[in-house]
């Protein structure tokens, strides 16, 4: 964190929440993921773009573990952005090639791509990486400014949808704040569709 070059704002975290969350997720205070759950009540990364999720906090009420329930079946969500991506390490969902490693759910592709990252180079690239290069293709004008109201808990919907060809125009599409959860169960609904016609 001391020698990111992005900007992050550690959230405050509550004893006993995170003591609950640590114990829930069975991992040790010495691991990447443990220090961030026990220490944090998460991670607001490039003024709250992309969310890393620790034990909760006002800001960002979502903890790890319970976040993750009924969500996704051999992998642990860990982050999320504020157009409905989503960060998960797997534990068998991806295939076993890559376990251990993130995978990102595009929104505008409705894919899970291989990041090629360990848990601990996440948090590398969320501290320093080139999120706008990352993100170029969905970063509109003035997202800064349109963002910073925001919680964690909450993100933007495009329409058109960011997967459709009439979508990808995002500086001219019409937007709305909407839930986390939303953007989670219509960008999952919307690829089951997919896959169920291929």
């Amino acid at each position: 964190l001391s020698e990111g070059t992005n900007p992050v704002r550690v959230l405050p975290k509550t004893a006993v929440e995170a003591e609950r969350a640590l114990l829930a997720a069975q991992v040790t205070t010495r691991s990447p993921l443990g220090a961030i759950l026990y220490e944090t009540g998460g991670l607001l990364v490039d003024g709250g773009w992309l969310r890393v999720l620790g034990s909760g906090s006002p800001l960002l009420s979502r903890s790890l573990m319970d976040w993750n329930q009924g969500k996704l079946e051999g992998a642990l969500l860990i982050a999320d952005d504020v157009i409905g991506g989503f960060y998960a390490i797997n534990a068998g969902a991806f295939g076993s090639e890559s376990l251990g490693q993130v995978f990102y759910f595009a929104p505008e592709s409705l894919e899970w791509q291989a990041l090629d990252k360990t848990y601990s180079e996440f948090l590398r690239f969320c501290f320093s990486g080139n999120l706008d290069d990352f993100y170029s293709d969905v970063r509109w004008p003035g997202w800064q400014g349109e963002i910073r109201p925001l919680t964690g808990d909450q993100g933007v919907a495009f329409f058109p949808f960011l997967f459709l060809e009439e979508g990808k125009n995002v500086a001219t599409s019409k937007r709305e704040v909407v839930s986390i959860a939303q953007l989670w169960a219509f960008g999952q609904e919307m690829k089951q569709q997919l896959d169920d016609t291929l």
